[in-house]
């Protein structure tokens, strides 16, 4: 495939890694940045420390998105708590023909990109990968799993798009796990549905999954929130899978006792948390429909004083 330029709107632990890997693939991508980190990329390139290879790129990094100019596809990935002061750089960027993909957590990150560029150029997209910035300009990945699952959010949702599809084979061949979607909707939704609860019971315990999910009676009232965020998503229309529980489940089982949230990682380094993306939004969104979400509205309550961090 020849030559794209790709904008990385957040270019931190997620948009960093998968934007050093398109730039290794031979496109031409300006990362967009601030702080030390953008100084250390400016200075020695961004590098990424994995099991999977180390890998260190030279590209272009600003925090200024009128440097960048219209580009073929924006990868977006800065914290939900940014999007007031980020998203209104999407204008500087955005053609007519630029593609734009959402990474960010939880479901309100598409409607928020369209109400700034208009719907036409959004796609939705989910990532599950473990990365975190160590130091400016380095990136650690930990374990092997790099995926995004994206398509169309808005418009005709009945067969893979061409544009959905170029940028599929664009990412295969960066070396990243890809799966195309017709509906990404449902996909966001999915995620939603696990990482609203897991994200509010271990922030809210300050404990990792073991704790959690061993005890009977926290792990049921960790399903009835996994139950409320599912009403929620059909009551929007949403045709999540009907198993979604069981496997939540049997994920919930099958990780390590010691895993955290991001959310946990975040609160215990003092930083801004994405509260309202994920449990504020499930609650305000359930009020909207006429659904009650009693245990989400709960460890809302608990860390919604926390969002602002310590600094």
């Amino acid at each position: 495939m020849a030559s794209l330029s790709i904008a990385i709107l957040g270019s931190g632990a997620v948009g960093g890694y998968y934007g050093a890997k398109l730039a290794n693939a031979g496109h031409k991508v300006t990362f967009l940045a601030r702080g030390p980190h953008l100084q250390a990329i400016r200075d020695n390139g961004l590098m990424i420390r994995s099991v999977l290879g180390d890998l260190t790129v030279r590209a272009d990094a600003t925090d200024d998105a009128s440097e960048v100019g219209h580009v073929d596809v924006v990868l977006v990935a800065v914290k939900t708590y940014d999007n007031k002061s980020a998203l209104p750089m999407l204008k500087a960027m955005v053609g007519s023909n630029t593609v734009v993909l959402t990474l960010q957590n939880g479901v309100d990150s598409v409607d928020e990109i369209a109400d700034v560029i208009g719907e036409a150029p959004v796609l939705g997209g989910a990532t599950y990968i473990a990365t975190a910035v160590v130091s400016p300009g380095l990136i650690e990945q930990t374990g092997t799993h790099r995926q995004i699952v994206f398509g169309e959010v808005f418009g005709e949702r009945n067969n893979l798009s061409k544009r959905v599809e170029s940028l599929c084979k664009l990412l295969i061949e960066a070396e990243i796990e890809v799966e195309a979607v017709r509906d990404a909707r449902v996909q966001l939704w999915e995620k939603l549905i696990y990482l609203s609860p897991f994200a509010g019971f271990t922030g809210a315990s300050r404990l990792p999954t073991g704790p959690v999910w061993t005890d009977s009676e926290i792990r049921g009232l960790f399903m009835d929130a996994v139950g409320e965020v599912e009403q929620v998503a059909r009551a929007h229309d949403i045709p999540v899978s009907d198993i979604i529980r069981q496997k939540i489940v049997d994920y919930m089982d099958s990780i390590p006792s010691a895993t955290r949230s991001s959310l946990l990682i975040d609160l215990s380094q003092g930083k801004r948390l994405e509260v309202d993306a994920l449990l504020g939004s499930v609650m305000r969104r359930g009020r909207k429909v006429g659904v009650a979400t009693p245990v989400t509205s709960a460890l809302y309550a608990v860390l919604k004083p926390h969002a602002g961090g310590r600094d």
